[in-house]
């Protein structure tokens, strides 16, 4: 992987990614478990987002790891290193989760629908039931779903936090011109 793009670090331009996406995959997690009609319109989509991040996260990580040989060591930036080694145990298991959410999805959806006699791919409305394990299945997995996605938007704050405090830190203490 290029330590730099166009002069500049790598990390500088992957953070932007995980700074974009993995708080539209936390507020997209949050809303689809909460609202199933936003589920059925926007699932993928928040799906997608969380695919991306577990992608980009470990990128993330490893160009960070290279910057710091180059960059003299501070206390925030160890911190940021920390946390930032830790945010893949947050996405991956968002992920997992809005997937979960997603599947729940399409096993009630093919529950309440079933292919007429009348020809191929034609569709008439079952009877409506869906089995009595997938509310409280949903529920749980919706629940879960929530939780990880505050703690993965808090983990993703702290790690920017600390980032963002040890490049920019010393600013406030320099006399402006």
């Amino acid at each position: 992987m290029p330590e730099f793009v166009n002069g500049l670090p790598l990390h500088a331009l992957l953070v932007h990614v995980v700074v974009v996406l993995v708080p539209l995959a936390v507020l997209g997690a949050i809303v689809i478990a909460v609202w199933p009609a936003a589920r059925r319109r926007f699932g993928w989509l928040v799906l997608g987002f969380a695919v991306v991040d577990a992608i980009v996260v470990p990128l993330t990580t490893e160009s960070g790891e290279n910057l710091d040989r180059r960059v003299p060591s501070n206390p925030q930036l160890a911190e940021h290193e920390r946390l930032g080694d830790m945010m893949i145990y947050w996405v991956v298991p968002l992920l997992v989760l809005i997937a979960a959410l997603m599947a729940l999805e399409v096993v009630r959806r093919r529950q309440l629908t079933t292919i007429d006699a009348g020809g191929p791919g034609t569709q008439t409305a079952a009877t409506g039931q869906v089995a009595s394990w997938l509310m409280p299945v949903s529920i749980v997995v919706a629940v879960l779903t929530v939780a990880v996605a505050v703690g993965t938007g808090i983990h993703c704050f702290r790690v920017g936090d600390a980032g963002a405090k040890s490049v920019w830190g010393f600013v406030q203490d320099q006399p402006a011109r």
